[in-house]
């Protein structure tokens, strides 16, 4: 017992003894004084315990009260910074495409062998807020561009779209026409072929871009619509290209635009695996020059898209109708064409496929037919691997003579 303890025994038998000679005649005997201190000496040590649990909560409550304060402290901090994030720019996203082509043709003409880095594309985009973005798509085609080079440099996408709603969208700028399948999805890694469709690069001159305002928007059960007014064609009247509809792209570079063109498209995607969707297109003046014989003209193109497990089919019908007198005459008033395209995904990398496409369009050229078949090799997403095999006649006989085949290979990417 220390001295601490030896004063509070003393202080405290003093204490009774004093109780005790006040309130009783005979003292207690030693026995009752010392029961009564080991009572007094284990309430203290009990009051003594419950002193330290007391001291220990307090420090434990204090702990997590600065643990607390910390965490307030971090979240604060996390606030401060998407609000921060939220004030100022969103997000601001890099993306592209490109494909590489080796074509072999081989016909009574003569053959030819070509290697060409076809397109490399970058795409930017950038959110300003929740509801207001912008898209772009910045192209150099065939790899060199400038006087006397076989490319160009084209810039296809730079718009502005605005969420009215959550069902209605309005944008600005130049954009790609809401036409056919390929316009305005054409990376490498989502088609078959190492070259897109004729159909859809003579009839729909894809990739085709137009400077103009539009709207689309949501009926419910999977139909949607897109409507716009843009810059019209302005294709030639005479020469090797008159009245040819990939002739009269102007691109929006100091385009005329005397005359307007109105785009409408419904579509129907309800159904898994099933995209239906028509088109409808009217040129006020293809030419923007009246007077000369082309005076309006009127598109319109229906496709279907359909995914079955392993198996896909793909057709579209693109029929052009333009009224004049010199378009009449040079027999290019109606320009059609169709393709239909079965393919099988034989595992998750392989995939084949076969097309027939058949065009009458506004040069001796540009009608014939053509068979094709070939694969796709898909090693990871995003990349593509090609090879096919192309057959096609002409459809005049004085043009024979041009009719070959030819074997296609490439490679392309998207990301």
């Amino acid at each position: 017992m220390n001295i601490r303890q030896s004063a509070t025994v003393c202080g405290t038998v003093l204490v009774l003894l004093t109780s005790f000679a006040a309130a009783q005649e005979a003292p207690p005997t030693m026995a009752e004084v010392w029961e009564i201190v080991q009572r007094q000496q284990a309430e203290i040590e009990a009051l003594r315990a419950e002193l330290d649990e007391t001291r220990q909560g307090i420090t434990a409550t204090n702990e997590k009260v600065a643990e607390s304060e910390e965490r307030i402290e971090a979240t604060g901090d996390v606030i401060e910074t998407l609000a921060a994030v939220d004030a100022g720019p969103r997000k601001t996203s890099i993306g592209g495409y490109g494909e590489l082509h080796y074509n072999q043709i081989s016909s009574d003409a003569g053959d030819s062998e070509e290697i060409d880095f076809h397109r490399f594309v970058l795409f930017f985009g950038h959110e300003f807020s929740d509801r207001v973005r912008f898209f772009s798509e910045f192209e150099l085609e065939h790899s060199l561009a400038g006087d006397g080079k076989p490319g160009e440099v084209e810039l296809e996408q730079a718009y502005v779209e605005f969420g009215l709603n959550n069902n209605t969208y309005a944008k600005t700028g130049l954009f790609l026409l809401p036409v056919g399948i390929m316009n305005e999805t054409h990376e490498p890694p989502t088609f078959y072929g190492v070259e897109r469709n004729d159909v859809e690069n003579i009839i729909l001159p894809s990739t085709w871009w137009e400077a103009g305002a539009g709207l689309r928007g949501n009926f419910g059960s999977g139909v949607s619509w897109d409507a716009a007014v843009h810059s019209g064609l302005a294709m030639p009247t005479t020469g090797g290209s008159a009245f040819r509809v990939r002739s009269g792209r102007q691109k929006v570079a100091e385009a005329i635009a005397s005359d307007l063109a109105t785009t409408l498209r419904l579509k129907y995607t309800g159904m898994p695996g099933l995209e239906l969707a028509a088109s409808y297109q009217y040129q006020s003046d293809p030419s923007q020059v009246p007077g000369d014989g082309l005076d309006s003209g009127q598109l319109l193109t229906a496709h279907a898209i359909y995914q079955r497990d392993r198996f896909g089919l793909r057709a579209l019908y693109g029929a052009w109708d333009f009224d004049g007198f010199a378009v009449e005459a040079a027999d290019a008033d109606k320009q059609t064409g169709w393709y239909v395209e079965p393919s099988f995904r034989v595992s998750e990398k392989w995939g084949v496929y076969a097309r027939y496409e058949d065009l009458d369009a506004a040069r001796d050229q540009d009608r014939f037919s053509q068979s094709e078949f070939g694969f796709n090799y898909w090693p990871v997403d995003g990349v593509v691997l090609k090879m096919d095999f192309r057959s096609r006649e002409f459809d005049l006989p004085a043009l024979s003579a041009s009719d070959f085949d030819a074997i296609d290979l490439g490679f392309g990417y998207n990301f």
